[in-house]
């Protein structure tokens, strides 16, 4: 079965993983997808716990689609395990496999003594051809989607508590801002960031993620979206114009979470409209850390609803001109600051 959205994919790779570990194997695995975090967790998984290591010379079969046809991994497939119960076959970017959809031939009838793990990159099969349907039948599909923008500090918080630690809100949304959707990266500066904590520390703070991640909550869109949400003015301007200094800055790169953000105040002012919601009911309804209530509290006063509006179409503007649309002269930077102070003035 393959996922829907992140939350159906993570219990799938849970129930898979728990398998894994305690030696249930399935015939195929159909590891697909955009987002690779979980595809590449799912296939690292099987291949540590799959077999024995004195097992893997003669049981173990890695390659790469590049490199490989449907044949050579079918005959591989095909065979019986030696002195072990069972045989590994991994065929790794198997999206750059020419004929891929010919391993569906095996895919109808596998053998009980193979585990063959077909692992796409950033990319999926067909759902309309053969390959997919046969694994759907007779195997496992793991289809792992992009997170949007707003679930990361969600997944991050999640991602935590499996390690049996908590997140700040602030930092959770701090290392979401360096990360964006990468997951990998996620994971990545969170070994990092946990080797060099002091022991029995059970709390990321936003100073251990400035610390050990190397980002700034001082100059993050974070910080540009809470000083928005007081209409602290002065300070939005300064970090408009740092945030616009980065290298490789593109105007996209701000405007998206500042349309999520103001979208959120929108929709807080629909709530409102019905009545003060029950706590914690809007910031489910948000999707966000009922840590974050007060400053959507204090957004819905500074931009009521006629403004809220405005600056919506506004933002759609420069996301237009920041993808080179009727922007002039302007410079990305220059516009990045001059949308803020727009934001502003409203």
């Amino acid at each position: 079965m393959a996922a829907k959205g992140y939350i159906e994919t993570d219990r799938q790779v849970r129930a898979i993983l728990e398998d894994v570990h305690s030696g249930i194997f399935k015939s195929i695995y159909l590891l697909m997808g955009e987002e690779p975090y979980y595809p590449e967790l799912v296939c690292q998984a099987i291949i540590d716990n799959c077999l024995q290591d004195w097992e893997k010379d003669f049981n173990e079969t890695i390659c790469y689609g590049a490199d490989v046809s449907a044949e050579t991994v079918i005959t591989a497939a095909r065979r019986f395990p030696m002195m072990a119960d069972r045989q590994l076959v991994v065929v790794k970017e198997a999206q750059q496999m020419k004929s891929l959809e010919d391993l569906a031939i095996y895919c109808q009838q596998p053998l009980d003594s193979t585990v063959l793990v077909i692992l796409m990159h950033g990319a999926s099969a067909d759902k309309r051809k053969a390959l997919y349907k046969s694994v759907l039948k007779t195997g496992v599909i793991v289809e792992s989607l992009p997170l949007r923008d707003y679930e990361m500090p969600q997944w991050i918080s999640a991602y935590y508590n499996e390690k049996g630690l908590s997140i700040h809100p602030e930092a959770s949304l701090l290392l979401a801002e360096s990360a964006g959707t990468d997951l990998g990266k996620i994971a990545v500066e969170t070994e990092k960031l946990l080797k060099n904590l002091p022991e029995g520390v059970k709390e990321i703070s936003v100073a251990d993620v400035e610390k050990n991640v190397g980002v700034s909550r001082q100059f993050s869109i974070f910080e540009l979206t809470k000083c928005l949400s007081f209409r602290e003015n002065a300070k939005a301007l300064k970090i408009a114009a740092h945030i616009g200094d980065a290298p490789r800055f593109m105007l996209p790169m701000a405007v998206a979470p500042l349309y999520t953000h103001f979208a959120r105040i929108l929709k807080y002012h629909a709530l409102l409209s019905k009545g003060r919601p029950a706590p914690g009911e809007a910031a489910k309804v948000l999707g966000v850390n009922p840590y974050f209530m007060k400053e959507y509290d204090a957004a819905v006063r500074n931009y009521p609803l006629q403004r809220c509006t405005k600056v919506i179409s506004l933002l759609c503007d420069y996301d237009y001109k920041g993808k080179g649309g009727d922007a002039g002269e302007a410079t990305p930077d220059q516009l990045l600051v001059e949308l803020v102070s727009k934001i502003l003035n409203y």
